[in-house]
């Protein structure tokens, strides 16, 4: 076999091999400039929007173990010039969720609907009742979660501004438990503060990621939260931008939960999550791609971002692009994991890590292995009809 026989099968490949992790690795590098740069400074125009009062809204289904620590969390906050409310949507609880929070001080609106489940069902129900009461604003929050004091202040503050929708930092609240813990909380630094600032820094919608978030009235009165899927929080906001709204990042608050300590329950967890992100690449990719070619160029980074797999799935796509024997891929190939492990460096200095994080990296190739298990479980979670799971608190797991 000549040659030039050799060449044109291992260019094919190379290039077939390399193209799905591209648009990922676009994104992370537009990402990782932008979340190592300086800030931009707020605009100083002051729109000076009438917000006044907020309800803090905590979806809990069968919360009992934590929701009064959450609500007390949440009543220490400062109110600042204008006053909140916490309101506990018990939905489809089986415990005594409802009457710890009322006991905890919280208003509780409760839903029972069984084949209707899940933290979309619950919050939409939640926003079209209290859209009949003066509310300014939305602030969303999970049930198993404590947050910063000025968490109400900081995000008024963005919504007198303009913001039509917020969030906030999500950060892990036990990295140190597991070396499990301590690798999904690089990960959430990753995901969850590096990303959201590059996003800002660009002046891009930075997304929402579920707990933490805030909306204003106009805006649910605009695009009411009628996402259903297991990973609702991305299906919003991908209704979002679509409509031309933007989220807005706010790095001075932020929100806090642990980790789940079992294997069995951070599988679930992630299979869920990633599975449903899975369904909305297909859902939404064509979408997205029509509109771009539209000429809409706005909707290019969301399209791009829907593109970039998870972590540990990229990860492998460029490794399986060093194989063919063809140079240019096999470089791209190289540039593409470097720039992955700047992401990461990056994400632990600006998330505040420190050296016990870098030493957990060295065990990554087996929680990108571990990945690989849960691929049928992802499957599942990916399919039109997936049902919601609640995700085991660490409080009942110790008890187990």
């Amino acid at each position: 076999m000549t040659h030039d026989a050799l060449v044109w099968p291992s260019m094919l490949l190379g290039i077939l091999l390399a193209v799905p992790s591209l648009p990922g690795t676009i994104e992370l590098l537009l990402l990782t400039l932008g979340g190592i740069l300086p800030p931009r400074r707020e605009d100083g125009a002051d729109h000076a929007v009438p917000i006044e009062r907020i309800a803090v809204l905590v979806p809990a289904h069968d919360e009992a173990e934590g929701i009064a620590q959450t609500v007390a969390s949440l009543r220490a906050c400062d109110s600042g010039d204008a006053g909140f409310e916490v309101v506990v949507i018990a939905d489809n609880c089986t415990d005594n969720t409802a009457e710890l929070a009322r006991s905890a001080g919280a208003r509780v609106l409760e839903r029972r609907d069984p084949q209707r489940r899940g933290k979309g069902f619950a919050l939409d129900f939640a926003f079209r009742s209290l859209l009949k009461e003066p509310f300014d604003g939305f602030i969303v929050v999970d049930a198993d979660t404590r947050v910063e004091l000025n968490l109400v202040t900081e995000l008024r503050r963005l919504m007198r501004r303009g913001a039509a929708a917020i969030q906030c930092c999500y950060r892990l609240d036990n990295p140190e438990h597991s070396l499990r813990a301590r690798l999904r909380g690089i990960a959430w630094m990753a995901f969850n503060v590096l990303r959201l600032r590059g996003r800002e820094r660009w002046r891009l919608s930075v997304g929402l990621l579920g707990n933490g978030f805030g909306l204003t009235r106009e805006t649910l009165l605009e695009e009411p939260y009628e996402a259903t899927s297991v990973v609702e929080d991305m299906e919003y906001h991908l209704r979002l931008v679509a409509a031309g709204r933007r989220v807005v990042f706010a790095p001075n608050t932020g929100v806090w939960s642990d980790a789940p300590y079992t294997r069995e329950a951070g599988a679930g967890q992630r299979a869920r999550w990633e599975g449903g992100r899975f369904r909305m690449v297909l859902d939404w990719t064509p979408v997205l791609l029509r509109r771009v070619m539209s000429g809409e160029h706005r909707l290019i980074e969301p399209l791009l971002e829907l593109l970039l797999l998870p972590l540990a799935f990229h990860v492998l796509l460029l490794l399986v692009a060093l194989l063919p024997p063809f140079e240019p891929t096999r470089t791209y190939a190289f540039l593409g994991l470097a720039l992955v492990a700047v992401h990461v460096l990056a994400a632990i200095r600006i998330g505040g890590g420190g050296w016990r994080d870098l030493l957990a990296l060295a065990t990554a190739p087996f929680y990108i292995l571990w990945k690989l298990t849960i691929l049928r479980a992802i499957g599942r979670a990916s399919r039109n009809d997936a049902a919601w799971v609640r995700t085991e608190r660490n409080e009942a797991e110790q008890k187990d």
